[in-house]
């Protein structure tokens, strides 16, 4: 059993440009929490804890081993340990850090937050930024690491696997999917979702707003760039066991990790 832990495979609608699993993948293995929000709400990684918990719980309980997937690392956080999650701002101030943003961007709103938080964040991480500009507006303390040591606090005894790959092979993979996606539908899928009023969190969605604008090569830059520092944040992770899975089959790399399971007693 799969428990999906990306922010934008909650969202109903955009399957495809979140690369969330098929019906026919979700035919081999059950995927959870995906596919259950509507575009246009909003939705926070606290909601989102809560409801992995008792997923997660719930299939331990039943004597089923779940498997935590996905992308997000705030999302994964949110999921394997109990977290200090901020609470959310009044809608005004939301409000007025959005126009903020969209009217100078991201980096120039990243540019006025306190230097060690902003050393934390990447200069165009639009949603953290924004976040964060939200709480320090509302009075209340940022979170001043991304990383931390939650890997100590986990809820239960967890195998923590990073996958990583050449990174020629990886460029290659990226813009490969982006291809795909854009073939399968992402670009009227993104525009469909805006034409319903999307919500400020879904429209998040790496490749969005570039897809709307129908560049396309923007969108592999951005999905390039994401993976970057999703490689960075992965290697400080404690307690990961990174497997290199260039030039290898899945098959392989699926054993390896069977056999780590059996080392590791999770």
């Amino acid at each position: 059993m799969a428990v999906s832990c990306d922010a934008i495979q909650v969202y109903r609608g955009l399957e495809t440009l979140s690369g969330a699993a098929t019906p026919a993948e979700r035919r081999h293995l059950e995927h959870r929490l995906v596919g259950f929000v509507e575009p246009t709400g909003e939705f926070s990684a606290g909601r989102f804890a809560a409801l992995a918990h008792e997923e997660i719980d719930q299939l331990l309980g039943d004597g089923r081993r779940p498997i935590v997937v996905g992308g997000t690392g705030l999302y994964l956080r949110a999921a394997l340990a109990d977290l200090d999650l901020r609470p959310p701002v009044p809608p005004e101030i939301r409000a007025e850090v959005e126009r903020g943003v969209a009217d100078r961007g991201p980096e120039a709103v990243w540019a006025d937050l306190d230097p060690d938080i902003a050393a934390t964040i990447h200069p165009r991480d639009r949603k953290r930024i924004a976040r964060t500009t939200e709480l320090q507006r509302a009075g209340a303390e940022p979170l001043r690491s991304s990383e931390g040591l939650w890997t100590a606090r986990l809820r239960h005894p967890t195998l923590l696997v990073g996958l990583t790959i050449d990174r020629s092979d990886l460029a290659d993979r990226i813009d490969s999917r982006v291809d795909e996606m854009i073939a399968a539908g992402a670009a009227e899928e993104a525009s469909a979702v805006a034409e319903q009023g999307a919500s400020r969190t879904a429209r998040a969605a790496l490749g969005f707003e570039e897809l709307i604008a129908g560049d396309v090569e923007a969108v592999k830059q951005a999905h390039r760039a994401y993976s970057r520092r999703q490689l960075t944040w992965m290697r400080k992770m404690e307690g990961v066991k990174l497997i290199d899975r260039t030039g290898r089959k899945d098959r392989d790399v699926a054993e390896e990790i069977v056999v780590s399971l059996g080392e590791n007693g999770a």
